[in-house]
């Protein structure tokens, strides 16, 4: 099932739902990556279903300038932080009071924000992150503005040439990703001691593009680390990822 939710500043986000056939089960909200949608990232490889599975009802939003929602091209609809300012929206929008939160890569560093803004998720997964990925956000932004401004440029062998064929892929808009991009902020990592609920931080054993998830696992007060097969964008692709977020959301749930 999917709807539009109408944002803060009246954006349409596209949310997509999954849950148990008797409309019950425990909220728990997917944010996904950089370029890719919820139905790239959740659905397409049954993340989404595992926990539908095990009576969870899976919200997902296809980010501001990704899948499904609005790609506006004035700068004004993206104000600093603005996909924070979306998740916040959505969750009171949706009257979200006792959740999960779940986020892969960029999807990872809006939860962690939007957990250091305010968010009380009972548990949080932080998956395709590290510390550096947070703390040293903008070194990773201005790899892919970069990326962006050189699309057409870019060739086999380029350190970009991999971001150029996942955005040709998913057919992003690249003016308005570039203003997104532009929009989100480093994470102080002395915020980090704010996010106190129990946190896992889900990685590919070869995923360094987010930097250390050791180092991450370190600054938080309850956190543990699983790795799973696979780099960044393969571990997504790995039915481990849905099962072990599952297992962690899973743990004394009435």
């Amino acid at each position: 099932m999917s709807e539009i939710f109408a944002s803060f500043d009246g954006t349409r986000l596209a949310v997509h739902r999954i849950g148990p056939d008797d409309g019950g089960g425990r909220p728990v909200l997917l944010l996904h990556g950089l370029f890719s949608s919820a139905q790239m990232n959740w659905i397409k490889f049954g993340h989404a279903a595992q926990l539908a599975d095990a009576g969870f009802d899976v919200i997902m939003p296809d980010l501001r300038a990704h899948g499904q929602s609005a790609a506006p091209h004035d700068p004004e609809n993206y104000p600093p932080d603005v996909l924070v300012k979306d998740v916040l929206a959505l969750v009171e929008g949706l009257g979200l009071t006792d959740y999960d939160l779940v986020g892969f890569s960029l999807g990872a560093r809006t939860s962690t924000s939007a957990v250091i803004a305010g968010l009380t998720p009972r548990r949080l997964v932080l998956a395709g992150m590290g510390l550096e990925g947070l703390a040293g956000w903008h070194k990773r932004s201005a790899f892919f503005i970069d990326a962006i401004d050189r699309f057409d440029e870019i060739k086999h062998g380029d350190p970009a040439f991999m971001a150029r064929q996942f955005m040709k892929t998913m057919k992003v808009d690249r003016v308005a990703t570039r203003l997104l991009l532009e929009s989100v902020a480093d994470v102080a990592v002395e915020g980090l001691s704010r996010i106190t609920m129990p946190t896992l931080i889900l990685c590919g054993e070869d995923d360094q593009d987010n930097g250390s998830p050791q180092k991450l696992v370190t600054e938080l007060p309850d956190a543990q680390l699983e790795l799973i097969p696979g780099h960044h964008m393969s571990s997504v692709t790995e039915r481990a990822m849905g099962e072990r977020i599952t297992s962690f959301l899973s743990v004394s749930r009435d």
